[in-house]
């Protein structure tokens, strides 16, 4: 049985459910069709245009919910409060010892350490740790930031010392390295990545530290 073709009309618009409209303009012989829209979408159009509408008096007008900022604001507080406790229950049960002896040998720590040496300390401090870039010919450029490879560290040359520069950037009022501040990593990094980033410098000048040898499997 052969089903029934529906039936077009030529109106303005579609009138009743089942109802399949030519509308009556045409532009460069395109034509358009028109049908009722089914109840349900019907219904959630209006739905969400009114939840829009209300949204909008309650949220733009009156300030009756909390705006994106202050969700934001209240996130990162717990985040900071989060780096903070993390840093707190780190510092705990580190110093020099552990940096150098444990963290400075296991291969682990010194993978990460190196991705994030990589990510975040190579535009300033060099591939090679050395503040340079080859240009050829044996020739060099100097980077903005200071050598962690000549032994010599501005402000404390204890592991330690090393972790909190890092941690906390350079100290109030210094002038920098040829005016390059060092950046405060802690306020974006986990202070086990500062750990791990301090164990690789340490293992790169494992002379100056006395850093062991790293023991095989």
């Amino acid at each position: 049985m052969s089903q029934e073709e529906p039936k077009i009309t030529r109106a303005a618009y579609a009138s009743k459910k089942g109802e399949i409209a030519l509308r009556e303009h045409e532009y460069d012989g395109i034509q358009e069709y028109d049908q009722l829209l089914p109840n349900w979408w019907l219904f959630i159009f209006f739905a969400f245009t009114f939840f829009f509408f209300a949204y909008w008096i309650i949220y733009y007008q009156f300030g009756l919910t909390r705006t994106d900022v202050e969700r934001l604001e209240d996130r990162l507080a717990v985040i900071n409060e989060a780096k903070a406790a993390a840093l707190e229950e780190l510092l705990a049960n580190l110093d020099d010892d552990v940096l150098v002896t444990q963290l400075a040998t296991d291969p682990e720590q010194l993978a990460v350490g190196h991705q994030v040496y990589t990510t975040h300390c190579l535009a300033c401090h060099g591939a090679d740790l050395h503040a340079r870039i080859s240009i050829g010919d044996g020739q060099f450029v100097n980077l903005p930031g200071r050598s962690l490879m000549d032994g010599e560290w501005e402000y404390g040359d204890t592991p330690m010392d090393i972790f909190r520069i890092i941690n906390d950037g350079s100290p109030p009022g210094s002038s920098g390295f040829n005016g390059a501040l060092m950046e405060a990593f802690g306020q974006r990094l986990p202070p086990t990545d500062i750990a791990a980033v301090t164990a690789y410098i340490l293992r790169e000048n494992a002379e100056q530290f006395d850093v062991p040898e790293i023991s095989g499997p």
